[in-house]
């Protein structure tokens, strides 16, 4: 059954923020009718998304929909024993091995993805692995998915989506943290908050727009500025001198012992 003909859609953990943006996603791609998205929730049932299903119990939800989105915490998910035999299962949660998901949920058709936050604004850059029984029907679904949700693409290996787990399953929190040092040092210097706010956001906002537009390579970009030999090219160096390529290594190296220890723990 393809994308949009008829296809049911079920996201265990829709009353959630990126639950919500995928659900919000296929809706406004037309890759699901209202009337075939089914959404969980734990406590309180939200006031969004008219037509669909909403419902706290997670095996009825299972059982009305083709594909099953899991978005939930991976802390809480040896707790979900939900039965999807036969069904296509796609994991948003960052660890989670797959012969392990077909295994808890007694399906062979799983696949592991990674969307960030950026969902929600259809800019996310999402990963994803499918186990061998996916075939290239379940794919085009998953492609339609996260297409609609921003970028995909498929990758070798388990380890490669542990690896981005860190690298753009972080969505926009690297870039804000260096956002906020930038802001900080502004401020610092007497700026008054608000500007140094909306300089920073504007600044990267555009240089986002820009490696978008262009699709220039980052590395090709920096060099550029440091072939012009002005203030960018003084800061740039600066901040190599301190140590920022290691401090990114060895944060990106964190975040993947994380997530392998997350599945582990699960």
């Amino acid at each position: 059954m393809g994308a949009g003909k008829g296809l049911r859609i079920g996201v265990i953990g829709g009353a959630g923020w990126l639950g919500g943006a995928i659900a919000h996603a296929v809706l406004d791609a037309g890759i699901v009718e209202p009337q075939n998205l089914s959404l969980s929730y734990r406590s309180q049932c939200p006031d969004r998304f008219p037509g669909a299903f909403w419902t706290s119990d997670n095996q009825a939800l299972a059982d009305r929909s083709d594909v099953i989105i899991l978005s939930v915490r991976p802390a809480d998910w040896h707790e979900l024993k939900v039965d999807a035999a036969g069904k296509l299962v796609l994991s948003v949660m960052a660890g989670i091995r797959l012969a392990a998901l077909g295994e808890q949920h007694r399906t062979g058709r799983v696949v592991r993805t990674l969307p960030n936050a950026a969902a929600e604004v259809r800019k996310s850059y999402t990963p994803w692995i499918a186990s061998a029984d996916v075939g290239e029907a379940d794919k085009a679904i998953v492609r339609a998915i996260f297409d609609a949700c921003g970028v995909q693409d498929e990758v070798r290996t388990e380890a490669e989506i542990d690896y981005l787990t860190g690298l753009t399953g972080s969505g926009p929190a690297f870039p804000a943290l260096l956002a906020e040092a930038m802001m900080t040092d502004a401020v610092a210097r007497g700026f008054d908050p608000q500007v140094a706010r909306r300089a920073v956001n504007t600044l990267f906002v555009g240089a986002g727009r820009l490696l978008e537009q262009r699709d220039d390579c980052p590395a090709d970009t920096v060099q550029a500025f440091l072939d012009y030999r002005g203030s960018t090219a003084a800061a740039i160096e600066a901040m190599r001198a301190a140590g920022l390529a290691e401090a990114v290594s060895r944060g990106l190296s964190a975040a993947l012992q994380k997530s392998v220890n997350m599945g582990e723990a699960s």
